[in-house]
């Protein structure tokens, strides 16, 4: 018993000091720049596969020339991700790095995947690093102890860089006050674009001492996001010594508890996280995160550009009277595939609109928001299943039990803001995943499937396609039928929610919106208003994800999937926050360029994750601002003049 605790122990070493070069990178850029960095796992797989270009040619023995010139060229690429899309954002709110980097997910894994392919690939080790040693009753390869002992002299390099040289002098004094390293004559930008180079060669170096102990795949990336993300929570988001200590605690945690408690797997890490959130946000040796002044940037909507209100609302009615017509024409005018197509833009419309209503109007960028989606399809599912088969009585349990979970979200995670609360939503929505993967009343990974025959009215058990409405020559039944339900649902969603905007609660949502602090001084309790907004939020989204299973007849963990929780804020990004309506543009926008993409490749996500990545930085805004953008040009003036800069905003100052 003890030998088999100890080996576990070495093993957890093993795999901590690759947790523990992963997360430097990442904790040291957050800690100079204020960068969280989503694509951090990207860099990392994108090092094995570099890697992996360079073995091929050379053999086993061109490990060490693969270890050497990787990083340095995964290094360069992330010197040329800092100084072409995140330096634009320097001076706004610190979660536009989350939006943006999600958005360099997409575009780099798709990149792997288009360059190298799908599947497992083994990195050939040179022989001098195979074989085992054998020491005190312990077995370890070579492999292992190599790793050890090559990952703890480059973090201890990285260390000393940091402490005992001019450039780390500098990039220590940047973190503590940049105006004055400016002030001093000293180019900290320059130095900034050193920082996410290092960073991202450090990433680099984890994955390739990881493609050799394990396997390289398109999906290494996004599978050690997560532990990454939990080690800098842990140890404190900017400090180094927490991302060696996190690290080496979450490597050893993670290892005993595969081996002892396998059901707990995924589950311990991240219950870690949610405590270290709740109890000491700043991590065991992190300082509180500074957040930007300019949250309107953040949190502003459009008002519509050169369209007044009325001409705003007669066009919203002109919109829903087309889309009401899609159905008509099925099967004569267009494929009955179209249909399908649309119901899917509808319901992720009104995810979108979910997210929309917290994050538009209180600032709660929520990473977390697919556990929502997820609850309400497995709701309708499990309700289906073991309880009616009315499916009007699955959707109304769906909404509840969504938004009473979003109440116990909300009420645990707001009492943590900013880049914290998207932190503390996502490994909520990783724990209900998780849990979806684990849990045999949920299927398992393999889901639910084949509820389609359960679909109800109102417990009388009959299927939508035993329903047959007629307008004029046009029956209306099964699919067609239920796509005037997800309209319904969406356009009904859209009232409710701008009712509630128009209403004093939707007053105090806007003032906290323009400025937070000002809301509180004048004696609104703004964590209850913003909690009461979570809950409508969390309920629309489990509606949304109800309908979707009532439609599709199935219910997958995917679906809680944290990527689900990101491609529902490049919705709201691409058709603008903070205007309820903008999100349900930006999902026709998302799912027309997807129908589009798809005739023409695979890697649909590619070009879609550059065509968001370029909203962040140069439309923030929105499809919607568009007008706003243009109305200059339509009066025939011309671009008015530009706005004094800000001097609060100079890059990088908080």
């Amino acid at each position: 018993m003890v030998g088999s605790l100890l080996q576990s122990l070495v093993d957890g070493l093993t795999v901590g000091v690759v947790y523990v070069l992963l997360a430097a990178g990442l904790s040291v850029i957050f800690g100079v720049m204020n960068v969280i960095n989503f694509a951090h796992g990207e860099l990392f797989a994108l090092g094995a596969y570099f890697a992996l270009a360079l073995v091929g040619p050379l053999g086993g023995n061109g490990f060490f020339v693969a270890l050497l010139v990787a990083p340095l060229a995964v290094g360069v690429v992330g010197v040329a991700i800092e100084r072409y899309t995140v330096q634009p954002l320097y001076g706004r709110n610190p979660l536009y790095h989350i939006l943006l980097t999600f958005g360099l997910v997409l575009v780099i894994n798709d990149l792997i995947y288009l360059l190298w392919g799908p599947g497992y690939v083994s990195l050939v080790v040179p022989t001098v690093l195979t074989g085992t040693v054998d020491a005190f009753g312990l077995s370890a390869s070579v492999y292992n102890v190599f790793i050890v002992v090559f990952g703890a002299a480059t973090a201890l390099a990285v260390w000393a860089m940091l402490e005992y040289t001019k450039y780390g002098l500098i990039v220590r004094a940047g973190s503590q006050d940049r105006q004055m390293v400016r002030t001093l004559g000293i180019d900290i930008d320059r130095y900034y674009s050193l920082v996410f180079g290092v960073g991202a060669a450090l990433a680099a170096v984890a994955g390739i001492i990881l493609g050799g102990y394990q396997t390289v795949s398109p999906e290494m990336g996004m599978g050690v996001i997560i532990p990454a993300f939990v080690i800098v929570v842990l140890g404190g988001l900017g400090s180094f010594k927490g991302a060696v200590v996190g690290g080496l605690l979450v490597g050893i945690i993670q290892t005993l508890v595969r081996t002892y408690v396998p059901f707990l797997e995924g589950l311990v890490i991240v219950l870690l996280m949610i405590a270290v959130l709740l109890v000491r946000p700043h991590g065991l040796f992190g300082t509180e995160a500074p957040e930007s002044e300019d949250d309107g940037d953040l949190l502003a909507g459009t008002e519509g550009g050169i369209l007044d209100p009325t001409t705003r609302t007669y066009l919203g009615i002109g919109m829903v009277g087309l889309a009401a017509l899609v159905p008509l024409g099925a099967g004569t005018l267009y494929s009955t595939y179209v249909v399908t197509l649309v119901i899917e833009v509808l319901i992720w419309g009104l995810f979108a609109l979910s997210l929309d209503f917290v994050m538009g109007y209180t600032g709660l960028v929520s990473l977390g928001h697919a556990l929502f989606y997820a609850l309400g399809a497995y709701a309708v599912a499990l309700v289906l299943l073991h309880v009616t088969q009315s499916a009007v009585v699955a959707i109304a349990l769906a909404i509840l039990v969504s938004a009473a979970i979003a109440w116990v979200v909300g009420y645990l995670s707001i009492r943590v803001s900013g880049v914290y609360f998207a932190m503390i939503t996502l490994a909520f929505a990783e724990l209900f995943y998780t849990m979806l993967r684990r849990l045999e009343i949920t299927g398992g990974s393999e889901g639910l499937f084949g509820l389609s025959t359960y679909y109800g009215i109102a417990g009388l058990g009959i299927s939508l396609d035993d329903v047959a409405i007629f307008v004029g020559p046009v029956e209306l039944t099964g699919q067609a039928l239920f796509y005037y339900v997800a309209l319904a649902a969406l356009v009904a969603a859209f009232l409710l929610t701008r009712r509630m905007l128009e209403s004093p609660f939707g007053a105090v949502l806007k003032s906290i919106r323009e400025n937070e602090q000002r809301a509180t001084f004048i004696g609104y309790e703004t964590t209850r208003y913003k909690r009461r907004a979570f809950v409508v939020s969390g309920a629309l989204a489990g509606l949304a994800g109800g309908l979707f299973t009532l439609n599709a007849g199935y219910a997958t963990p995917s679906f809680g999937y944290w990527l689900h929780s990101g491609e529902v804020i490049v919705m709201v990004i691409l058709g603008g926050m903070g205007t309820l309506y903008g999100p349900i543009i930006g999902s026709g926008v998302f799912f027309g360029l997807e129908e589009l993409l798809t005739g023409f490749t695979e890697r649909w996500r590619l070009v879609l994750g550059t065509i968001f990545v370029l909203f962040v930085i140069f439309l923030p805004r929105g499809l919607v601002s568009l007008p706003a953008q243009l109305a200059p040009y339509v009066g025939g003036s011309g671009p008015g003049p530009e706005p004094a800069p800000d001097e609060s905003h100079v890059r990088g100052d908080d």
